[in-house]
C-alpha cells in the first residue's frame, strides 16, 4: 500500500485555529507536560505548553508570550527550534499546531494556568492521556531524544 492508495480527507469547512506548542526539555532530558485545568475543553488531559497565536503575531512570538504568561519563564525566539506540527479536526474547528523544542529559558517553571505540571522522560510520555492533536507528536520527540 502506498500513500497514493489512501484517499485525501475532504475539506471540512471548519475554521482553522493556529495554536503553538513547545517541548521544554530540561538538563536531564525530561519534557514538561501541563495538565489542562477544570472548566476548559479536554480538562484533565496532559499537553505540551503553548497557546493560540493572536492576529498579527508570529508563532515564535506567541510561544514566548505564552511561556511567560502560563509558566512564568522567559525565552527568546532564537531559543525555539521548530520540530514538527500537528493537524487535527476537532468538532467545531481544525487545529494546526507547530511544535517547537526549547532547552534554554530563564526563571523557574511554575503552574500559573494549569492544574499541574510534570517532567517526563521521553519513553514515559505515552503514560499520560493527551488530547488527540498532541498524541502523534510523542513519537517525534522520542525519535529526537
Amino acid at each position: 500500500m502506498s500513500c497514493f492508495d489512501v484517499p485525501s480527507p475532504p475539506s471540512t469547512g471548519l475554521p482553522l485555529v493556529l495554536v503553538v506548542a513547545v517541548a521544554l526539555i530540561d538538563t536531564d532530558g525530561r519534557i514538561l507536560l501541563a495538565q489542562r485545568p477544570a472548566g476548559k475543553d479536554l480538562a484533565g488531559l496532559w499537553e505540551f505548553p503553548g497557546g493560540k497565536v493572536q492576529a498579527g503575531e508570529t508563532p515564535e512570538a506567541a510561544l514566548v508570550r505564552e511561556l511567560h504568561e502560563e509558566l512564568g519563564i522567559d525565552t527568546g525566539s532564537s531559543c525555539l527550534a521548530p520540530l514538527t506540527f500537528a493537524s487535527h479536526a476537532y468538532g467545531s474547528f481544525h487545529l494546526l499546531m507547530p511544535l517547537y523544542v526549547c532547552r534554554v529559558w530563564r526563571g523557574i517553571v511554575t503552574a500559573r494556568e494549569h492544574q499541574a505540571l510534570v517532567w517526563v522522560l521521553p519513553d514515559r510520555l505515552g503514560d499520560y492521556p493527551m488530547p488527540p492533536a498532541d498524541r502523534p507528536l510523542v513519537a517525534m520527540l522520542r525519535d529526537l531524544l
